[in-house]
């Protein structure tokens, strides 16, 4: 088999006339996390079916270690561990009878890896399916997807129902998980989360790939925002002088201002020292602004700067 996990060439899928995805081009690398992000509807899970072989593409080609997902459907489910984003669960069953079921379909069962996964999660498995909530429902699919120590994983908003302690665990579960050679797909809107764990990301709006680049440089073009409590009011210029700042709002009597931030912060930070700060708040860093930058309409949206380099569409 060849050594690439994911590759997609002008993949396109329509349901009749209503478009699908159209034209989908981008690789995912051996032992890398990739992220795939846009909002519900742009055609995350349209793309996972089709490599899973759920669904026949209109036109183009997916494959995974080189098998048609099509074609080679079957193949191609031996090799991977997959989460979907609308998972269904038999809820007579428990946890433990589900898992068993599903490990049924594999060469190999690894139930000592099954149960350590349960035990990290902090999921009963004697518990019956219909009596799980809605979190611990998650955490029994996240189980079934990496228990059978497939070398893809194609998690469809992994996620999602889990607390925020939990999500935090899962997330360091996967860069163990990367760290033992795994490739990961992890589809999300989620920009936080992506952000945190991926290598590179993919954007996908309205069925068409936007940009596929590393998080690193999509840091580069986000914003961040800054809100600054003034005991004195200040020139909103002094803030919208310096490159990469703009103001986005100043309230009434100009002690409060919202700053749009992008770059280095040190020039900004030099002129707030000399400024009556009460108090200052700066948002961490996220994907969300260059989410927003592909989303918004046209005429909602700012212009990037001229200082700053248009993102480059390409796949590696």
């Amino acid at each position: 088999m060849e050594n690439v996990p994911v590759k997609v060439e002008r993949l396109t899928r329509y349901y009749g006339k209503r478009r699908g995805v159209a034209d989908l081009t981008f690789e995912v690398q051996e032992g890398e996390i990739f992220g795939f992000l846009g909002p519900n509807g742009a055609g995350k899970t349209t793309t996972i079916r089709q490599l899973m072989g759920l669904m026949r593409p209109t036109s183009g080609s997916a494959s995974v270690f080189g098998l048609d997902c099509w074609k080679d459907a079957t193949r191609v489910k031996e090799e991977v561990g997959f989460l979907p984003g609308d998972i269904r669960l038999y809820e007579k069953m428990t946890g433990e009878e589900l898992l068993e079921f599903f490990g049924a379909f594999r060469r190999v069962q690894h139930k000592r890896y099954r149960s350590e996964l349960a035990e990290r999660l902090g999921l009963d498995l004697d518990t019956r399916i219909k009596h799980m909530s809605k979190g611990n429902r998650q955490k029994l699919a996240v189980v079934q997807a990496l228990m059978h120590d497939a070398p893809l994983l194609i998690l469809d908003e992994p996620s999602s129902g889990l607390d925020p302690l939990m999500q935090v665990e899962f997330i360091e579960l996967l860069r163990e998980e990367q760290a033992r050679g795994k490739t990961i797909f992890l589809s999300s809107h989620q920009l936080p989360e992506v952000e945190r764990i991926a290598h590179r990301v993919a954007i996908i709006r309205e069925g068409s790939l936007v940009a596929v680049e590393e998080v690193a440089r999509l840091k580069q073009l986000r914003e961040r925002r800054m809100e600054v409590a003034l005991h004195a009011p200040v020139p909103s210029e002094r803030f919208s002088a310096l490159d990469g700042v703009r103001v986005v709002s100043v309230a009434p009597g100009g002690k409060h201002v919202a700053l749009a931030v992008r770059g280095k912060l040190g020039p900004l930070l030099r002129v707030l020292s000399d400024m009556p700060i009460d108090d200052l708040t700066f948002a961490p860093p996220d994907l969300e602004s260059v989410f927003l930058h592909y989303y918004e309409g046209d005429e909602k949206r700012e212009r990037p700067s001229e200082a700053q380099p248009p993102l480059e569409v390409r796949s590696r």
